[in-house]
């Protein structure tokens, strides 16, 4: 039985899965630089590492950021939300 020898040449940013694990670090810094890596698993794209602060950006991470947006374009902006405050009933206490 001969093996198919023939090399194909996978995009860049592409990484057939025993490529990825032994060269693991590499996969991680080219992540983080160049942007998201596919990779394959007998032939088939399965899964694609993205840096840390791209999954952030991509997952919409709880920053806060969007309430703020809303809150400021809110047509109600302006109006007071000072609660209104009344005296605290007090208990008598006998020392």
């Amino acid at each position: 039985m001969t093996r198919n020898t023939k090399t194909r040449h996978a995009p860049p940013g592409s990484w057939a899965l025993q490529d990825a694990k032994a060269r693991f670090s590499e996969l991680v810094r080219r992540a983080t630089r160049e942007g998201p890596q596919h990779i394959t698993v007998h032939g088939r794209e399965e899964v694609v590492v993205v840096s840390a602060e791209e999954f952030r950006r991509l997952s919409g991470a709880k920053t806060g950021g969007t309430l703020i947006e809303a809150m400021q374009a809110s047509p109600c902006r302006d109006v007071e939300l000072a609660p209104d405050r009344g005296p605290m009933p007090v208990r008598r206490v006998d020392l």
